[in-house]
């Protein structure tokens, strides 16, 4: 039987939310849908009857609340890319910081988009149910109050572009739990459509200009947008915004959104967007299109060519800049913070591996193979019984083996970081293949790549300037990227590889942020109506923070 829905009971337990602060509410039911975005039909996870879900439009303070049923057969949790959750590892959503929604019941998330601004999406975090959808674009509008650096766009659209398989997500599940890979995707999705018809995504007024929020939502393969005939300028990243540079294409990483101004200044007709893999043998393409008010005409057959090469992309990354002369919401507002005068207290080197354990197909890092248990960590951490659970440092910071194919442990990988501790996390890829990690709870500074392995003599190559704040970085073939954070945000937080067939198969971790004061002002109190399992089903409560 559903649980009750007592959503005003629910926002009066929560610690630290100011009623001055606006409040938006959503109900949500998640069932299974017949769908064919690639023409065969297959069952999808839809929102609200919805794919991809429904857009949560906000404005930064605001308090989002979201009641979610969950009408599927299987456990099931959402969790909000990019979203700080400032306090507040309670509502992450994460397999390692939340119990999942049964099936038949629900949950009501309450989260507030603190002092961000931006582009993200939501996403299903369990299994491989973002395989069969329930995503969907967030975005955080900055208050009247709190000026954006470009003129108000005559309308706002989110894109979401994605690789996607035609399998079962259970069926994908199963193969991976074989020991076997999911493989090559099927194709590519714009908003759900493949592109196989000329009905327009999108509808402009010649001469006005408009904001493309681009996201990529998908499993694991990295995608080149452009718009055929027009030119994009770059505004606002994962939550920043940038120099306003002007492109033809942007590579957008798995776990990555992008904001681009386009103006309607070409012909008054129909014109392609495009969204195309990238470091893939077969080139996968798909379409959506733009119309001009008024048009009749058809767009041109011919797409605008795709770029070749990482060492295109990586070219591309260096361009990026943050605007530090924008104003932002921001915890750390644009152009006050130095991170670049700040000393790193520790390093800590991840290096990524493919191995097999028991014959099976694993990945790791640093030799630890992460495997989640019935209980949450971030619960049995503050029921006080996490060496009951798992072990803390079982990871150390460096590798014990600096090549990528030394045998894993597959064990919980639970770091812990000093709280308001500066911190270098530099990644490691000695694959062929790209990667792109996120962090949740924080935004981080990329502030250098490079080929090779990372040494100190790297840091030579640091932009301690005006690296783009944001919290999903890829890592290029047998290169490096180097992070860099200050580590503020009390909780426990997934760090993950965002190629879902990785962390599927063990290539995260979560790292605990414990404040010493165990106050208020560093962290909330466990929700009132937080689900319970595993080990602390039946503990009492510990003491409050006060």
């Amino acid at each position: 039987m559903l649980r009750a829905s007592v959503a005003i009971l629910v926002l009066l337990s929560l610690s630290g939310v100011h009623g001055e602060d606006p409040y938006i509410y959503f109900t949500w039911n998640v069932t299974y849908g017949t769908i064919a975005p690639l023409g065969v039909p297959q069952q999808g996870i839809l929102i609200n009857g919805q794919f991809p879900g429904p857009n949560i439009n906000s404005t930064t303070n605001n308090n989002i609340v979201v009641n979610v049923y969950n009408f599927l057969d299987e456990p099931f949790l959402l969790s909000w890319n990019g979203i700080q959750q400032r306090k507040n590892s309670w509502e992450d959503g994460m397999e390692g910081t939340n119990c999942p929604i049964p099936p038949g019941e629900n949950f009501t998330y309450h989260f507030q988009v603190k002092d961000q601004i931006g582009s993200f999406f939501y996403f299903p975090s369990l299994a491989m149910h973002k395989a069969a959808g329930a995503f969907g674009g967030l975005r955080i509008n900055s208050r009247l109050l709190i000026p954006v650096p470009f003129d108000p766009p005559a309308d706002d659209y989110t894109v979401l572009i994605g690789d996607w398989y035609t399998k079962n997500h259970k069926v994908l599940a199963r193969l991976l739990g074989s020991g076997r890979s999911i493989v090559r995707p099927a194709g590519v999705l714009i908003n759900g459509k493949s592109g196989k018809d000329d009905e327009p995504l999108f509808t402009v007024e010649a001469g006005k200009t408009y904001r493309y929020r681009v996201c990529n939502v998908g499993l694991r393969t990295s995608l080149n947008f452009r718009i055929q005939g027009h030119t994009m300028k770059l505004v606002e990243m994962d939550g920043s915004h940038t120099v306003q540079n002007i492109y033809d294409s942007l590579d957008v990483h798995v776990g990555q959104c992008y904001s681009v101004l386009v103006t309607a200044d070409q012909a008054p007709k129909d014109y392609y967007i495009v969204a195309s893999t990238r470091f893939m043998k077969q080139v996968m393409t798909a379409t959506g299109v733009i119309r001009y008010a008024g048009s009749n005409s058809r767009p041109s057959p011919k797409l605008p060519e795709g770029p070749v090469g990482w060492g295109w992309s990586l070219n591309q990354w260096r361009t990026f800049r943050w605007n530090l002369t924008a104003s932002a919401a921001r915890p750390n507002p644009q152009g006050s913070y130095h991170y670049g005068s700040i000393n790193i207290t520790r390093t800590i080197k991840l290096l990524n591996c493919r191995t097999r354990v028991n014959g099976k197909l694993r990945y790791a890092l640093n030799g630890i193979s992460h495997v989640n248990g019935d209980t949450p960590f971030k619960l049995a951490e503050y029921f006080n019984i996490a060496n009951r659970v798992f072990e803390y440092n079982r990871m150390g910071d460096v590798p014990a083996v600096e090549e990528g194919a030394a045998a894993a442990i597959l064990t919980p990988n639970v770091i812990t970081a000093e709280f308001r501790t500066f911190i270098e996390i530099v990644f490691e890829n000695p694959d062929k293949s790209i990667q792109s990690y996120h962090l949740d709870g924080y935004s981080f500074f990329p502030v250098g790549m490079g080929p090779g392995r990372w040494t100190t003599e790297s840091r030579k190559t640091y932009n301690l300037l005006d690296a783009v704040s944001r919290h999903t970085i890829q890592v290029y073939p047998k290169s490096w990227t180097a992070i860099m954070l200050t580590f503020d945000n009390a909780g426990m937080w997934n760090l993950r590889s965002e190629i879902w067939e990785r962390r599927y198969l063990g290539q995260q971790l979560y790292i605990s942020v414990l404040s010493p004061a165990r106050s208020l002002r560093d962290e909330y109190n466990i929700p009132d109506n937080a689900l319970r399992c595993g080990a602390v089903v039946g503990l009492p409560l510990p003491p409050s923070y006060v």
